[in-house]
């Protein structure tokens, strides 16, 4: 450490003020007031930083030498200073200026922020957690820290700045003074923070969480008045150690670094592919739900090394986007060392890998779902509706993304597969059913399954938008036609007999002549009125007619601007509910179309209302609603 780094009072005069994203300081406040036990792990999230700084600077010197000048070896330094109170974590990786200060330590500038605002519940051991999924592991340094300064030298600049706070909402940027390239993170340690000085407990916590970090790190301490430094990582690689060697711990804490994840891994994949490609793959399925999962760029987090040199840590090229929340690394041994990010694409052994590994991550994911169906179907809430992405994009693995899916039923039986549904069918049933919604709990209650429900027929239910986009590209599985219960004619009749009777029942005169009631007051409010076979307790619902697209898909792209209007349904009467008889007593009046044009249009609104939607008229449905409840009263 040289001595600049502690003189940040001289630049004080030209030190900028700058607050805290308003999220940043929620956190800080978190970190600032934190009684956790396992603080110590602020140093591996800052040793990973850094190792990150050092992998990147490595990459771009590949096509500029000179980011390197005569500083080619990389490493990392711990150094304590009991004097000053000061633990000093410095590396000569990329560094950053002015600009990347803001941005890296003053924003979380990632998808999902207000994601991770809600999730805040105010206990703190369950908050603390949610921080590495969320990616800001270097707010960690505040749990022992009573001030923080990084001074930074950005590769290839001449000016060094001084980014300083205490986290209570304010930080200041001042230009400084720095011999090399690199960060120094200098901590103020609270008091209660010494054991963060003595070399025994920092050489423990190194060689816990960061022994396989492939880049030196240095411990410098004090003996007898002297200095002295020595390297206290094992320093390889942990993907190229032989998986026998290699013990669960050490795996969670390379998942841990390489993914800046607080939570442990739910799954390791760890081989060597030889033969006419050889790579090394090390990656793991997380076992919480990272913040960025749903952010629109899809973009994976797997990083790409060849042959043991860092390239990128988001390679686009490495699996495909419904695999993005994979974690890991994989190492090529056939790809060139100066390889760019723009070479990377359509590269031939580039896309081996991938269909080779994306092979063997779905293989993996069978031979877990079939050992052990239990901790599928938590991997499954995690991931399901990210995985489900490939049945709608991969039609090569269609088939086997369709056997690895899992879906909530009517028959409250867990989380079931195709395959154990198709088992479970009726004699006679040759349709798969399902419904589309946005909760659960919501379109259990929805009034098309009630026919369903009344004859024992499974109905899929399924929440996740992508699912209404999937079956589109899906009609069958395992010979089953898939048919959505809100949309066409359900024929719920289990035999001939039956039907025939139903259908004289229905051709009642009264009812028919509701019918023609209906289409007259409601015109092209709807595209048909029709007597319902699918409703047992309800009095009406709304259906999409055969050929037209799924209500629920049409309120999706409505909502996101990809259709104007919707286009209009289906209105299904139940002939045996009672206000159903009671007003087709009344449609065969004189004046009936009249008379009965409020009941109508009310009928239409209630069926809305059912859909979640709300009525085109709110005032216009709130006096009719008046109305008839003021009949009922006199």
């Amino acid at each position: 450490m040289t001595t600049e780094t502690h003189n940040t009072d001289s630049q004080t005069a030209n030190a900028e003020k700058h607050g805290f994203q308003a999220e940043v300081s929620r956190l800080l406040h978190l970190m600032v007031h934190s009684v956790y036990s396992d603080r110590e792990i602020f140093l591996r999230e800052l040793i990973s930083n850094a190792s990150d700084a050092c992998d990147k600077l490595r990459y771009e010197s590949q096509t500029n030498k000179d980011l390197l000048g005569d500083d080619t070896e990389f490493s990392i330094t711990v150094r304590s200073d009991k004097t000053g109170n000061r633990l000093i974590v410095s590396d000569n990786g990329i560094g950053m200026n002015r600009e990347d200060l803001i941005s890296h330590l003053g924003t979380i500038a990632r998808s999902g922020t207000s994601a991770f605002l809600e999730q805040l519940t105010g206990d703190t051991k369950k908050d603390l957690n949610l921080i590495g999924q969320f990616g800001v592991g270097f707010y960690s340094v505040f749990m022992v820290a009573d001030k923080v300064t990084v001074l930074s030298r950005k590769a290839g600049e001449d000016n060094a700045w001084t980014w300083e706070s205490d986290g209570l909402g304010e930080y200041t940027i001042s230009s400084a003074e720095k011999a090399g390239r690199g960060t120094d993170i200098i901590i103020d340690l609270k008091e209660d923070a010494k054991e963060f000085l003595e070399e025994h407990r920092l050489r423990n916590i190194i060689k816990t969480y960061s022994d396989h970090i492939a880049i030196p790190i240095n411990l410098v301490s004090e003996k007898d008045g002297k200095e002295h430094q020595d390297k206290v990582n094992d320093g390889t690689a942990l993907w190229v150690r032989p998986k026998s060697e290699i013990t669960q711990d050490q795996y969670k804490e390379f998942y841990h670094h390489v993914a800046h994840a607080f939570d442990d891994p739910w799954m390791t994949l760890h081989y060597r592919a030889e033969g006419v490609i050889e790579y090394t793959v090390l990656m793991f399925v997380p076992g919480q739900r990272p913040m960025d999962l749903f952010d629109p760029a899809r973009r994976p987090r797997t990083k790409l090394y060849v042959k043991r040199v860092f390239i990128t840590d988001d390679c686009e090229d490495l699996v495909p986007g419904y695999l993005r929340f994979m974690r890991g690394i994989v190492d090529s041994e056939d790809l060139p060392l100066n390889i760019s990010r723009e070479m990377l694409q359509n590269n031939p052994v580039m896309n081996k890998i991938r269909k080779a590994l994306t092979n063997r991550i779905l293989s993996e994911l069978e031979k877990k779902a079939e050992k052990d169906p239990d901790a599928y179907a938590t991997f499954w809430k995690n991931f399901g509706a990210v995985l489900k992405e490939g049945i709608y994009e991969d039609f090569e693995r269609r088939e086997q993304l369709l056997k690895l899916a899992r879906f909530e039923t009517t028959a409250d039986k867990g989380l079931s597969s195709l395959k154990e549904y198709v088992e479970r069918m009726k004699d006679g049933q040759n349709t798969i059913y399902y419904i589309t919604g946005d909760d659960p709990e919501r379109i259990k209650r929805s009034p098309q399954l009630e026919g369903f429900r009344a004859k024992g027929l499974e109905v899929l239910l399924l929440t996740d938008p992508v699912d209404d986009f999937w079956l589109q590209m899906v009609t069958e599985f395992d010979g089953k036609k898939l048919q959505s219960v809100t949309r066409g004619m359900a024929d719920l009749d289990e035999d001939k007999d039956k039907k025939d009777k139903a259908d004289k029942k229905e051709t009642r005169p009264e009812l028919e002549a509701l019918v023609g009631v209906l289409k007259a007051n409601l015109g092209d409010e709807v595209k048909d009125v029709r007597l319902s076979k699918r409703l047992t307790d309800s009095a009406v619902c709304l259906i999409a007619d055969d050929g037209d697209m799924d209500m629920h898909l049409q309120r999706l792209l409505k909502a996101h601007k990809q259709i104007d209007q919707m286009s209009s349904r289906v209105l299904e009467i139940n002939p045996d509910h009672d206000l159903i008889k009671g007003l087709a007593a009344q449609a065969t009046a004189d004046g009936a179309a009249a008379a009965l044009k409020d009941a109508a249009l009310l009928l239409l609104d209630q069926a809305r209302i059912m859909e979640g939607e709300t009525p085109a008229d709110p005032l216009a449905f709130a006096r009719r609603l008046s109305e008839v409840m003021k009949k009922g009263l006199l």
